[in-house]
């Protein structure tokens, strides 16, 4: 379907508050593929963002095409970027989408200067790259490609399948720099799944992209995160995912629980009230003292994780060509790493989830 002449003007009755201040607002589309969303195409004016330096991320920089996500997980920490652009955490973040239309030039650009000095570039700190939008927009591979080119190492983490139709690229880009790739499952439940996250790929077909992660020849991690307490934290579950997880030939595993921030825990706590009303006043208990789970829960969490990890092998850091990253291994917290920020070799104790400064993010 053709999108020109579907412009919405931003100042006309009825629109968002917050958009007219958007910078480098061009047009706003809507298209029946994508019932119930709205895309704001933006000149971003510039790509790369740089993580502050008391960050524990295991990368300098990131950068993100789109920011909100049609994934609609409701536990998803990035909802409060969306309160920057005057939009809502809740509902907006799930529909209105920002695109940086023109990224990958200004990537190109950036990339260029004398002053860049190739650290690693992460990509899926955010929102998701590949969420559905970029089946529409196909932003990803001039991305991939002005990383390869100017020899910056890169890393992807997705819930995505559209990241299929780019390993080919992928594994050529490889073959310059080092390229880590790591799929988001959390669950194994797929009834849950449609409920927690309704706009994401299922559970089957997130296994089958870390199959076909694989058969390129690129390695290729699992964020298990967040575990949700009382719902996916049973040995049980546990069992099941990483078992299906090492079947699939994960290349590492990583096991964050649920963190709430302000933001995104009045919307998912929302959810929980709809979904499992039972459990709401012992979450608000867990999370009474701040985003974290207190201590003696992670503890307990890290004593029945740290078995489950060994039997299915993730307890020990795997290697495939030592040139590249791997965005997750056997542990308990971490986003994409390159070999710069090696891992532990086997997973720790206690649990410390990795939390993003969100605004340094974008």
């Amino acid at each position: 379907m053709r999108w020109s002449g579907q412009e919405i003007d931003a100042a006309q009755p009825g629109a968002l508050p917050g958009l007219a201040s958007i910078a480098g607002l061009v047009r706003s589309v809507t298209t029946p593929e994508f019932q119930g969303i709205t895309f704001h195409e933006v000149l971003a004016k510039s790509a790369l963002n740089k993580v502050p330096g008391p960050s524990r991320m295991p990368f300098e920089w990131t950068v993100n095409p789109y920011r909100g996500c049609s994934h609609a997980c409701r536990y998803c920490f990035a909802r409060p970027s969306h309160r920057y652009l005057e939009l809502d955490p809740g509902a907006d973040f799930d529909q209105q989408i920002i695109v940086k239309t023109n990224v990958a030039d200004v990537l190109r650009r950036e990339l260029a200067k004398p002053s860049w000095g190739h650290e690693q570039v992460a990509l899926g700190t955010n929102t998701d790259p590949y969420q559905r939008a970029e089946g529409r927009y196909r932003l990803m591979p001039g991305i991939i490609q002005a990383l390869a080119e100017s020899g910056t190492p890169l890393s992807v983490l997705t819930k995505g399948t559209l990241i299929r139709q780019d390993l080919e690229l992928l594994a050529s880009a490889a073959e310059h720099v080092p390229v880590g790739l790591g799929v988001s499952l959390a669950l194994a439940d797929d009834d849950l799944r449609r409920s927690v996250d309704p706009g994401a790929p299922s559970v089957r077909a997130r296994l089958e992209v870390i199959r076909s992660i694989r058969a390129a020849g690129l390695p290729c991690g699992v964020m298990v995160a967040p575990v949700l307490p009382w719902l996916t934290d049973s040995a049980e579950h546990l069992d099941e995912l990483l078992g299906q997880i090492a079947a699939a030939g994960a290349t590492g595993a990583t096991v964050v629980i649920l963190y709430l921030r302000p933001g995104t825990k009045e919307w998912f706590m929302k959810w929980l009230g709809q979904a499992h009303p039972e459990l709401v006043k012992r979450y608000e208990q867990l999370y009474s003292r701040g985003a974290y789970v207190p201590e003696s829960y992670k503890r307990a969490f890290g004593e029945k994780v740290a078995p489950l990890l060994r039997k299915h092998g993730f307890d020990k850091a795997s290697r495939h060509r030592g040139d590249r990253p791997h965005p997750v291994r056997g542990r308990y917290e971490g986003l994409p790493r390159t070999n710069r920020h090696p891992a532990p070799a086997a997973p720790r104790a206690t649990v410390h989830p990795p939390i993003p400064e969100q605004e340094a993010l974008f």
